[in-house]
């Protein structure tokens, strides 16, 4: 709750406070110039991270393992984006340090290994971060213990003329 309050309070004031003392320092619309400078660049750099970090979520895939570290480093790299483009320079440098791949990639480490993630995904989505079983050569399958196989069909919506007059009778009849 002391987070939050920090968050959505102090956080706000700290940047009116500062973009204030900037503006009279070097001018309003220097400092304007920016705010929206930082947004500018750090969008064009969360393009690239986000695509080098998707490229290594899709390789591991592909090797049969859950991207846990990539899928944390992707909710810092969203978590980037809103801070730059929250005007205010607080947020544009918290959003940098997220954007900075080897520091993200040691805090989505620390996030992972801690069990965070783990615990978050208890809530009943059912994910877990770990490896998948590659057992029998399919993957992403942990086990076999609830996988159902078969074929399905699809029927054409009107039914053949011998199944057109169903008896409702005989249904209820059965219940």
């Amino acid at each position: 709750m002391r987070f939050l309050f920090i968050f959505f309070i102090a956080v706000p004031l700290g940047e009116m406070l500062l973009l204030f003392e900037v503006s009279d320092r070097i001018g309003s619309l220097t400092t304007l110039g920016l705010v929206v400078a930082t947004a500018v660049i750090g969008v064009q750099i969360l393009k690239r991270q986000g695509f080098a970090t998707l490229t290594r979520a899709n390789q591991k895939l592909q090797a049969g393992q859950l991207p846990a570290q990539e899928i944390v480093e992707g909710m810092l790299l969203a978590a980037a984006g809103a801070l730059l483009l929250t005007p205010g320079f607080i947020t544009d440098t918290i959003g940098f340090v997220l954007l900075t791949g080897p520091l993200r990639r040691r805090i989505a480490g620390s996030v992972v290994r801690s069990g965070i993630a783990k615990a978050m995904s208890g809530s009943g989505s059912g994910a877990s971060f770990g490896h998948f079983s590659s057992t029998s050569g399919r993957r992403g399958r942990p086990d076999d213990s609830n996988v159902y196989e078969g074929d399905y069909y699809e029927e054409s919506t009107s039914l053949p003329e011998n199944k057109q007059n169903f008896d409702t009778d005989s249904v209820k009849k059965d219940e």
